[in-house]
């Protein structure tokens, strides 16, 4: 057996619905991280510290400044994420920020080279990549099991937006542009980077077809990369759920289907055909790829080993994100 490793000690910052899911699961074990302190602008949010016994503050500052913290787990609008992070690297804290880490490809060539040059971990909030199916996925495609990649067809949408209050800064047209890219698309994108390198441009479709969403509710995007090879990415803000990730290569293809949402996982079903052999068909079990994600976080910080998703990474995701926004708002082919 692998001996234990020393818990890292970390702050949550924001307490939002995602926050809330992610201190919960860590705090329950298993991710070789704890939260000890909390941090919330909105008074509101004292009452959730204060039932798990998280030192509380409105102020990042504060929690910075503690010397027992050790890392930052940022669950907050991603227009504060290049502040935040910078604030917590001058202060010599490794960082996790959910995604997405920036909404330019500056900004995020900017977050990086900072946790870079300070000797720092950054973490990303893309656990579909620990996800069982997916994972076996991203080792079948580096092993060439699947022989030359071709294409991805990918959707990620859910309707849990409709009922949020007009004010929050998820229906900010500035904030979350290109309908669900920034909540569900930009996880598909990672992975479409992460499995095919750089994309070269991309032609994106947005409309606002059912509902009063500033940012649309409908989006597509068709991405072309940089070594070849193309994929479908819909993020849809006005359908029930669903989540669908399909690899094609010469050798065979797969398809992953969720059967429920990532804050709730029930396990996935898997789809395969490979050349010369019959379709099959199969379920996986259930398991926490957010608590994974979390526990390669602080095993990087530990030095066990090395966080799985590259600083470059991060950027050519970024990148092909800002370009689906300005391709959202152009309806043309926006090239990287």
């Amino acid at each position: 057996m692998t001996a234990p490793i020393k818990t890292v000690n970390a702050a949550i910052v924001g307490l939002g619905w995602w926050g809330k899911k992610m201190t919960q699961l860590v705090n329950a074990g298993g991710a070789d991280m704890r939260f000890t302190r909390a941090v919330d602008p909105t008074p509101e949010a004292k009452a959730f510290a204060d039932e798990r016994g998280l030192t509380f503050s409105e102020t990042l500052s504060s929690a910075l400044a503690d010397p027992e913290i050790e890392a930052v787990v940022l669950a907050t609008p991603h227009s504060l994420h290049e502040e935040q992070i910078t604030e917590a690297v001058s202060a010599g804290k490794h960082v996790f920020c959910e995604k997405p880490l920036a909404l330019t490809r500056a900004g995020a060539e900017r977050s990086v080279a900072r946790c870079h040059e300070a000797g720092l971990v950054l973490g990303m909030g893309h656990e579909r990549r620990f996800e069982p199916p997916i994972a076996a996925i991203l080792d079948a495609a580096d092993n060439g099991k699947l022989g030359r990649l071709l294409q991805i067809e990918a959707n990620f949408s859910h309707d849990k937006f409709l009922t949020l209050d007009p004010t929050n800064w998820r229906l900010k047209a500035d904030q979350a542009p290109a309908g669900g890219m920034t909540a569900t698309g930009i996880h598909l994108t990672d992975l479409s980077v992460r499995l095919m390198g750089p994309a070269r441009d991309v032609r994106v479709a947005c409309e606002n077809l059912a509902s009063g969403i500033p940012q649309g509710d409908t989006m597509s995007a068709h991405v072309r990369f940089v070594n070849g090879g193309s994929a479908y990415v819909s993020a849809t803000l006005a359908t029930p759920f669903i989540s669908r990730f399909a690899i094609f290569g010469t050798l065979g293809w797969i398809e992953v289907r969720d059967k429920a949402h990532v804050e709730a996982p029930d396990g996935w079903i898997v789809t395969e055909g490979w050349k010369d052999k019959p379709i099959t068909v199969r379920e996986v079990n259930p398991a926490e790829p957010v608590r994974d994600n979390l526990r390669a976080f602080a095993h990087a910080v530990r030095g066990i080993a090395p966080y799985p998703i590259t600083g470059q990474e991060m950027i050519d995701n970024i990148a092909l994100l800002e370009a689906i926004v300005r391709s959202a708002g152009s309806g043309m082919v926006e090239t990287l």
